[in-house]
């Protein structure tokens, strides 16, 4: 197929994904038999020929794609695009960073792609409809805290409980999410994570990092906690998570978006947490993403010109959000209990941290951090800091199930 094609298919892939179909209002779990056929054209576009291919006890499809083969490089303007950074900061390469807690594994034991091929969660028909009932329900992914004012949009509501940075000049941020599995229905998500945002507001850019429990995206399991990304431009970009669209170009042979994680922490004992990061390249503006050191992938700078958001990042947000339907009570947040119960209850977002324009990983300073909730009856945050240590400077954040506004 040729690449314009290819990539027309692509469009209507993303056009297919916001639109809100019969079938999904209605929350049908069988298509028809035209939208069969119309997933059935996407689904070859978007999974690419397999090297290998392994299956999960989750039920997950993971293949080993070559990697100038995967879906990112159907999009014009990446045709051209080298997959190295040119900058990387020194954290990210560094091998000495204490921890507190174990490594998580992300694939079973035997899974393993081989070099020059990378790892990519394959799509299937119900990953296509589930994303549909996604929008059906008015969630459109992760919102940024700028534009949080109205934590209802007709359909769902909408909470957060975060601490944030901005307006600055910064090149990255990083910082180790504590790994929670919060309770949801089968209509509500809740999730944890990293962001940076920048741009004019009319076409405003915000990628966000984290985990999520989400039933409707990650259909095969109810409350398992999942590795995300979500990236958007107002006005020009519905927004695409992992990579159900073109962007994400995915350079990591070990770690796919949409995996299953664990272990998970345990209240009053076991904690278990991620180490994330976004960092800009600073000589070619791309924005990587770095999952325990090891760079996971990117998205380049093409993607966010009309934003200029190739040009450094303005606002960093670490914490929590929930949705729910109206007419649903909201779910737990982090670990469902109050930030105030601290270390082992509470969950926690701790080396919070931005890189300065010459790669250097810094501690904000306390009073460059604002605390925000929506509605501190429900969610709240509370950033600590009483020294320099990783472990004392932290976000702890979230709330119990049942909140009502």
């Amino acid at each position: 197929m040729a690449p314009l094609q290819n990539f027309v298919l692509l469009v209507l892939l993303t056009i297919t994904l916001g639109l809100v179909t019969e079938a999904a209002q209605k929350h049908q779990a069988i298509p028809s038999e035209e939208e069969k056929n119309e997933l059935e054209r996407q689904l070859k576009a978007i999974n690419k020929p397999a090297i290998k291919s392994f299956k999960t006890e989750q039920g997950d499809i993971f293949d080993c794609i070559e990697i100038h083969k995967q879906l990112a490089f159907d999009h014009p303007l990446l045709k051209n695009h080298s997959m190295k950074p040119t900058t990387v900061p020194e954290w990210i390469t560094s091998n000495n960073i204490p921890s507190k807690v174990d490594s998580l594994l992300l694939l079973p034991d035997g899974i393993n792609c081989p070099d020059g091929t990378v790892i990519v969660k394959r799509t299937t028909m119900q990953d296509l409809l589930h994303a549909q009932r996604l929008k059906s329900m008015g969630f459109n992914g992760p919102r940024h805290f700028l534009t949080e004012k109205n934590n209802t949009d007709g359909t769902g509501q909408y909470y957060v409980a975060t601490v944030n940075y901005g307006p600055k000049s910064f090149t990255g941020v990083k910082g180790h999410l504590n790994l929670w599995e919060p309770q949801v229905s089968q209509d509500q998500i809740s999730l944890a994570f990293i962001a940076v945002a920048g741009g004019p507001k009319e076409r405003f850019a915000s990628i966000f990092v984290g985990w999520m429990v989400n039933p409707s995206l990650y259909h095969f399991s109810q409350d398992h906690v999942r590795l995300y990304t979500y990236w958007n431009i107002e006005g020009s970009n519905p927004g695409c998570y992992d990579i159900t669209c073109p962007g994400f170009v995915q350079v990591s042979k070990n770690i796919p978006l949409g995996s299953f994680l664990q272990p998970l922490s345990v209240y009053n004992g076991s904690q278990y947490d991620i180490d994330l990061t976004l960092y800009q390249d600073r000589v070619k503006g791309d924005w990587w993403f770095a999952y325990n050191h090891e760079n996971v992938g990117y998205w380049p700078a093409s993607l966010f010109k009309a934003a200029r958001f190739e040009n450094r990042a303005n606002y960093a947000s670490w914490g929590g959000q929930v949705y729910s339907p109206l007419i649903e009570k909201t779910p737990e947040m982090g670990s469902g209990h109050w930030p105030s119960e601290g270390l082992g209850k509470a969950a926690y977002v701790n080396d919070i941290r931005i890189i300065d324009g010459m790669g250097n990983f810094l501690y904000p300073e306390p009073y460059s951090l604002k605390e925000h909730e929506t509605s501190a009856k429900c969610y709240r945050a509370m950033y600590v800091h009483e020294n320099r240590d990783p472990w004392v400077r932290a976000l702890y954040y979230g709330g119990p199930a049942g909140c009502i506004g």
